[in-house]
């Protein structure tokens, strides 16, 4: 469904962000993107998106396309129109409307009204029943994890054929994550959507991934199935925190991990 092809982008012109990523999402995955702060992943979701122009940014080199279209020179409403619709980093809503009237907005572009829209927020919301009961609240005033929902909620009213999301577990306490992914599992099985994830939280992001990447500095480093990248010693020692015996490493033994990654050996 999705392919990106050995992309670079580089933004204002000068500042190189991305060498030679390439990835791909089959119909029906999830595909995680795993990496830490300032490893390029924000900036692969906006290279799908087309939201790189927003920020100076620009795919210099290769091509994103979908559905055997490329993308990466389109605008970013074409994109969405096409069924590829982005969750961002932060959950980003209109904090002066209430939750009923944020997840209206996610259709707009569609013009959808009447019976259909109302089956789409009773879809939403049987997905996200504790919404239901807040609906008339000003989303402004919602906890982090209800925020998240929302914005989730908003993404599926556009009726997506793929979703990126960036960071869904950000902020949140451990039951409110795995509230959170169980949702985007029910999601991807229920109403076919593929989704590219990106995510710090290796643990839960490969307990719900079939594939994996592993971004470092811009670029890929590491890529396969994910039940086997959880049991790869290096993802077990970097990003799990675990030593080959299993143990739990402390801070101080990890946190030059960088030194003796033996993929970039």
């Amino acid at each position: 469904m999705l392919k990106v092809n050995n992309i670079e982008v580089v933004y204002n012109d000068v500042i190189l962000v991305l060498r030679g990523v390439t990835l791909e999402v089959g119909t029906g995955q999830i595909v995680a993107l795993l990496g830490a702060n300032g490893a390029g992943k924000s900036t692969t979701l906006k290279a799908i998106s087309g939201l790189l122009h927003t920020q100076q940014g620009e795919v210099t080199r290769g091509n994103v396309d979908f559905d055997g279209e490329r993308v990466d020179r389109m605008y970013p409403e074409d994109i969405v129109q096409r069924g590829v619709v982005q969750v961002h980093e932060g959950r980003p809503l209109f904090e002066h409307l209430t939750v009923d009237e944020n997840l209206r907005a996610g259709a707009l572009f569609r013009g959808t009204s009447g019976p259909a829209l109302r089956d789409d927020l009773d879809r939403v919301y049987s997905y996200f029943p504790r919404l239901q009961e807040f609906r008339k609240r000003t989303s402004g005033y919602l906890s982090g994890g209800e925020q998240q929902m929302v914005v989730i909620g908003r993404a599926l009213m556009a009726r997506p054929r793929l979703m990126l999301l960036d960071e869904p577990s950000l902020g949140l306490a451990p039951l409110l994550v795995q509230d959170i992914f169980e949702i985007i599992r029910r999601i991807n099985q229920d109403e076919g959507v593929s989704i590219l994830l990106v995510e710090q939280n290796a643990h839960v992001a490969l307990q719900t991934a079939d594939y994996a990447y592993v971004m470092e500095n811009g670029r890929i480093v590491l890529d396969g199935p994910a039940a086997g990248l959880a049991q790869n010693a290096d993802i077990k020692e970097f990003y799990l925190g675990l030593t080959q015996l299993g143990e739990r490493k402390s801070y101080r033994d990890v946190k030059h991990y960088k030194r003796r990654k033996r993929w970039l050996g």
